[in-house]
């Protein structure tokens, strides 16, 4: 075990520190704007989120009788004020908790050989993301988000042949709720995440899960929408 972490989750200890970086810093930043004057940040929030599987199809993978549970923080960050009447947002992200529950003995492509199940422990970073949120600072929000993660699990996952690390994308659609002047409530209620190895070695099962999440939003100082 010490020794997975040891080595092949350096990268991800990594970046998990960019990402702390990005997120340091509760009181307003003054920045330069694009018109050359001085003005705080734009709005950015951190979302605590936690996201459960509740169901395993066969589309672009081919393992079976998998799912996905994560816990983590989010940083969104504005981009652009208005495109195609949303926010858009630039998404990164870091989960500590990630499981993966799979059958416990699979075949080559990750097709179950027995009815029994262990669970996996790993973890993740979203490098980059988007988000689209429409209706910013009413009572309901809606938005759309995509993120490209790396997950790192502490065995091969899916099957024996296969590897620790995985490539992941996820695309979520959902509300956020209005709760206070500084938090919101975020539901991500339809949810699709494919992950895999991209054939870096010759067994890729490779999963695609749907998945439901749950998030607290805090609003972090700066410039930001009238709420």
């Amino acid at each position: 075990m010490l020794r997975v972490f040891g080595r092949s989750y350096r990268p991800f200890i990594l970046l998990a520190v960019w990402m702390g970086s990005l997120c340091a810093g509760a009181a307003p930043r003054l920045e330069l704007n694009r018109n050359g004057t001085v003005g705080q940040a734009p709005p950015r929030e951190l979302i605590y989120e936690g996201m459960a599987s509740y169901g395993n199809y066969r589309v672009f993978g081919s393992a079976e009788k998998a799912k996905l549970y994560t816990a983590g923080v989010e940083y969104d960050r504005e981009l652009w004020p208005h495109f195609l009447r949303a926010r858009v947002d630039y998404v990164s992200e870091f989960l500590p908790m990630v499981l993966l529950s799979q059958p416990a003995k699979t075949d080559f492509w990750g097709n179950p050989l027995t009815s029994n199940r262990e669970t996996i422990p790993g973890i993740g970073v979203t490098p980059l993301g988007f988000r689209l949120l429409w209706r910013d600072g009413h009572r309901l929000m809606p938005y759309f988000e995509t993120k490209a993660t790396v997950l790192g699990f502490t065995r091969k996952a899916l099957s024996p042949d296969a590897t620790y690390e995985n490539w992941s994308f996820h695309c979520t659609g959902g509300m956020k709720l209005k709760l206070t002047d500084r938090y919101d409530l975020r539901l991500g209620m339809l949810s699709d995440l494919h992950f895999s190895n991209a054939f870096v070695v010759r067994s890729n099962p490779a999963v695609d899960v749907m998945n439901v999440s749950i998030g607290i939003v805090y609003h972090l100082p700066g410039r930001g929408r009238p709420r």
